[in-house]
């Protein structure tokens, strides 16, 4: 069983290798379709849903954080998990809006306007390096390489924390400029 361990690794790696490339790319491009997709207007409610969406994420990734700490394992994994799916159901509606609805310009003026576009930039930018680390991660969890897992937290539970954060700063800002 131990050689077969080099060949699941390998394969692993290759599947979190394509998802971390292809999930950027293709919201790149379905972000990028100028012919939107008529599903009604509850669309229209999808980024308040993402706003609760991150924040849940967030405050499940801090729980998790602290659950670990306390060395409690099986409340951690199950919080991460929980979060980890919160953020793939974000990403399934982040999608769904931008194909059902035009993107919103942010039209806060003055000393807001460079901090919102710092804020979305970043958050864009670190969103996608943290597919990366985040699947690792639960994989190196899920199959029981601890030590692994941890080197990789340290760089995706940060990025993560930041990328959920400021999904909801960055959501707050724009909300008042959304039209029903």
């Amino acid at each position: 069983m131990e050689a077969l361990q080099p060949v699941k690794e390998h394969k692993a790696n290759r599947v979190i290798t394509i998802l971390s490339v292809a999930i950027p790319i293709a919201v790149a491009i379905l972000l990028g379709i100028r012919q939107k997709v008529d599903l009604g207007t509850w669309t229209t409610y999808l980024p308040h849903l993402n706003g609760i969406i991150n924040s849940i994420t967030s405050i499940l990734l801090l729980t998790g954080f602290y659950f670990i700490r306390q060395k409690n394992v099986a409340a951690h994994k199950r919080t991460m998990l929980a979060a980890f799916a919160f953020g793939s159901l974000f990403l399934v509606s982040y999608v769904l809006y931008h194909l059902t609805n035009e993107s919103t310009p942010f039209r806060g003026q003055g000393w807001i306007r460079p901090v919102y576009y710092f804020l979305l930039v970043s958050h864009i930018i670190l969103s996608v390096v943290v597919v990366w680390f985040v699947l690792r991660a639960v994989y190196f969890a899920l199959s029981g390489q601890i030590v692994r897992h941890k080197k990789t937290v340290k760089y995706a539970f940060p990025i993560w924390l930041y990328v959920s954060v400021t999904g909801v700063i960055v959501y707050l800002l724009i909300k008042p400029y959304y039209v029903h």
